[in-house]
């Protein structure tokens, strides 16, 4: 893979990273605070939805670390072992744990009694569907890249033969 091409990616892997932590740091407990001060009844979700979302962005942040572990590797030429598996592991387990974090919050949607500054039925149908269209797209991607492992999982072995052959 091309060196430039390698070198952008972990770029914008470092920034987003970088993103995130200011976003965990700053952005998160910033609106949770401005939210309460806005609206006094949202106070007792504001400790809870601020940790889900920090951990949300964590898991994030992994799976980001993950994939440029992942891209070290193959700037080696050394994506093709046992060690690669491990990475996609993490980037699997990351993503699980976001997507729980989702469910659990879809579920407390759907089902807690959360109030409304303007009793906007609207407003909490579509956090609501916002929330498990998250789940949706957390889940099609953990099995995207389980799908994505068992090709790296192929190509591993036959990468072992050939070099068995030769």
């Amino acid at each position: 893979m091309n060196q430039l091409f390698i070198g952008t990616l972990r770029f914008g892997i470092a920034a987003a990273i970088a993103c995130g932590l200011f976003g965990q740091l700053v952005v998160i407990p910033t609106t949770a605070a401005h939210e309460v001060d806005r609206f006094p009844p949202y106070e007792p979700f504001a400790v809870p939805y601020v940790t889900v979302a920090i951990i949300g962005v964590a898991c994030i942040q992994v799976a980001l670390v993950a994939t440029w572990m992942l891209l070290d590797m193959v700037s080696r030429d050394a994506i093709f072992t046992p060690r690669a598996f491990r990475w996609v592991d993490v980037i699997i387990g990351s993503s699980l744990v976001a997507t729980l974090l989702a469910l659990g919050v879809t579920a407390h949607l759907a089902v807690g009694d959360i109030p409304s500054p303007d009793d906007n039925t609207m407003q909490a149908i579509g956090e609501l569907g916002a929330a498990a269209v998250c789940v949706g797209v957390g889940a099609a991607f953990a099995m995207l890249v389980v799908v994505m492992r068992g090709l790296l999982r192929k190509a591993t072995d036959l990468q072992t033969e050939i070099a068995e052959v030769v």
